[in-house]
């Protein structure tokens, strides 16, 4: 796919599952339920979908993916199914930048693998790592709600990285623009593509799947509701007015959406788009 001046390849990192009270929040499992049935755990499966944008003369990574660090334990917890069959847009040698939307064990995950020795090295030596400041303050001094997702073998060898850190709204290249949201965890950064015709956003985990575009539909997991529905809002009100593409990084169905409005007034898929085809 093509977006602008960039190509584009959709990357899935692994499947994994999440508790579904958790992912839902206060929605009724009744409700959410019948978008997203549970297992036996009440678990719903996810994915770790990133993107690959090139434009010939950089490689440009959205999120690196749960990584390969875990035992044999926590898979079972989490189901983890790493994907041993990469696209062949993915090269990491290749990647010149890294763009990590927050650095939560789900997104950031990948950054690092450890060598025969135990030791702890980076995934991407050679690459810009692109993350906004104040999650990078978040990272090393979490809260107890988010600390479970902020774990040090993915966030101490970034000490050793060729870090940017973005405060805001910035162009980080042309024609790719980070957003900073606080709703989920401080400093987590959407990522909008300008295209020729309509954007892309990259809507990480604002809007983790196609299931939470209405507005009461969020995570247990964000840190604070109120400011999350309001980013919510003011992101699916640009994506509607600009027909913009949103790529969903954890629905194991709908990699990407055109958004409407139903006739319920609420937020929901118009069109799904394939981001592989």
């Amino acid at each position: 796919m093509k977006i602008g001046r960039y190509t584009v390849t959709p990357i899935q990192f692994a499947s994994f599952r999440l508790d579904g009270g958790c992912m839902f929040g206060s929605v009724p499992k009744n409700l959410w339920s019948k978008g997203i049935p549970a297992d036996s755990e009440n678990c719903i499966p996810l994915v770790c979908r990133s993107l690959v944008l090139q434009d010939g003369s950089r490689t440009f990574l959205i999120d690196v993916g749960i990584g390969d660090k875990w035992s044999e334990k926590q898979r079972a917890i989490y189901g983890i199914d790493l994907n041993s069959e990469l696209q062949d847009g993915y090269k990491p040698s290749t990647v010149t930048d890294v763009i990590l939307t927050h650095l939560h064990f789900d997104h950031a995950g990948g950054i690092s693998y450890r060598d025969t020795a135990g030791a702890l090295r980076l995934r991407y030596p050679s690459a810009t790592v692109h993350l906004q400041a104040a999650n990078w303050q978040q990272a090393q001094n979490p809260t107890p709600k988010d600390r479970a997702s902020y774990l040090a073998e993915n966030i101490d060898p970034l000490k050793e990285a060729k870090l940017m850190l973005c405060n805001g709204v910035v162009e980080i290249a042309p024609d790719i623009v980070v957003h900073r949201v606080d709703g989920h965890t401080p400093g987590q950064q959407w990522i909008e593509i300008r295209g020729d015709a309509a954007p892309l956003f990259f809507a990480t985990d604002l809007i983790p799947t196609s299931h939470h575009l209405p507005l009461a539909f969020h995570m247990g997991y964000d840190v604070c509701a109120e400011t999350l529905l309001k980013e919510k809002l003011h992101f699916l009100e640009r994506a509607v007015a600009e027909n913009a593409l949103v790529v969903f990084q954890h629905d194991a169905a709908t990699e990407a959406a055109r958004v409407g409005i139903n006739e319920r007034g609420q937020f929901g898929v118009r069109e799904k788009v394939p981001l592989s085809s």
